[in-house]
């Protein structure tokens, strides 16, 4: 979809919306990896894609995530596609494309930042919550819009979002749990992002057998979501 340049920044012309990755539009699911050092991801990120979610976003409160990205990549290819996350600033932004971070996800609405991957043609879902905040990122070219935090609205609120505003592409975050994945589905988002609920104990010990089950849990209810939302 092509978005003009003066929404953005006051120019002229034209560029081109960042379409969302092949690799999401088959498995909705963004799982969000909190670490104390990003060496840390390599097991728990082969135990998520096991399961089937194999799109990854690396968060920057997480340490050593420019230095370990370029190899996480290297390592697991076209398995997967790895994301950087907590995107506050442009130098961040430039950073992450530069380590070749398949997308970005920013907590808050930057059209700086928005602008940044946009004209990189990478993927970028800035966060906000408020009308106001959504379509603001979305105006700027966002791929979509993250609803953050999601839980303090439910998935109702993209229903009524979308009789204003019925081209924005929502993704809530925050507070979702593997159990609403469906009903957030349902509702007409694009996907879901997980943190806490899907990754749980993942990286303090925890079995990573259960993360691969928990995977192909929230995998298998956004599959049939998806296959509900077709038929209505």
């Amino acid at each position: 979809m092509a978005i003009r340049d003066s929404d953005m920044s006051g120019g002229t012309g034209t560029l081109q919306r960042p379409a969302p990755s092949r690799i999401l539009q088959a498995n909705p699911v963004v799982a969000v990896l909190r670490a104390d050092h990003a060496r840390e991801y390599t097991p728990v990120i082969e135990a998520l894609a096991a399961g089937g979610v194999r799109s990854i976003e690396l968060t920057l409160s997480t340490a050593g995530v420019f230095e370990m990205l370029p190899g996480l990549i290297g390592a697991f290819g076209n398995q997967i596609e790895i994301g950087v996350g907590t995107i506050t600033t442009e130098e961040e932004a430039r950073l992450a494309l530069e380590a070749g971070a398949a997308f970005l996800v920013t907590p808050v609405t930057d059209g700086g930042i928005v602008r940044t991957a946009v004209e990189h043609g990478t993927p970028v879902f800035p966060g906000g919550l408020t009308p106001t905040e959504l379509l603001a990122g979305w105006r700027a070219g966002a791929t979509a819009v993250k609803v953050f935090p999601a839980a303090t609205v439910g998935p109702g609120y993209v229903a009524q979002l979308r009789g204003p505003f019925p081209e924005l592409q929502v993704i809530p975050s925050g507070g979702v749990a593997i159990e609403d994945a469906t009903a957030w589905i349902r509702a007409g988002a694009l996907a879901v992002s997980l943190g806490g609920p899907l990754i749980g104990d993942a990286f303090s010990g925890g079995d990573l057998g259960k993360l691969t089950r928990r995977a192909e849990q929230v995998t298998d209810l956004v599959a049939e979501a998806l296959a509900g939302r077709g038929k209505a």
